[in-house]
């Protein structure tokens, strides 16, 4: 599975995301309280899924299992230390063939912001 952060693509077996203890273990979060963990985390550092992978993996891996038909989250902040009220989340459920070519993309070294901004998000004014 594949699971875009911002404008990082993550690619996750699937036996990575339901093993028994983590599944047991998470089952009583809320989505509304991982998307507060996530603002957290974004809070504390804005490009965690570039500085940190494995957190923003396991952020992602979190996200699919409380609400499975989402495959990309968005987290912005506006600087680090900011207040975690100040960090945004949009989530969204993008198609196999923008995953895809995101995932190419990477893979080819030239996925940016702005490209995942373009086939995703659409921030930017056209």
């Amino acid at each position: 599975m594949l699971f875009l952060m911002n404008d990082v693509v993550f690619s996750f077996d699937a036996a990575e995301l339901t093993p028994p203890m983590a599944r047991d273990r998470f089952a009583k979060l809320s989505m509304a309280y991982v998307g507060e963990l996530g603002r957290e985390l974004y809070a504390e550092e804005p490009l965690l899924h570039l500085k940190d992978p494995e957190r923003a993996k396991r952020l992602a891996a979190l996200i699919i299992n409380k609400s499975p038909e989402i495959n990309a989250a968005l987290f912005i902040a506006p600087g680090r230390g900011c207040l975690v009220d100040q960090v945004q989340v949009r989530y969204a459920q993008i198609g196999l063939e923008v995953m895809g070519a995101l995932l190419q993309r990477q893979k080819a070294g030239s996925l940016t912001n702005v490209e995942a901004d373009r086939q995703v998000w659409r921030r930017l004014a056209a």
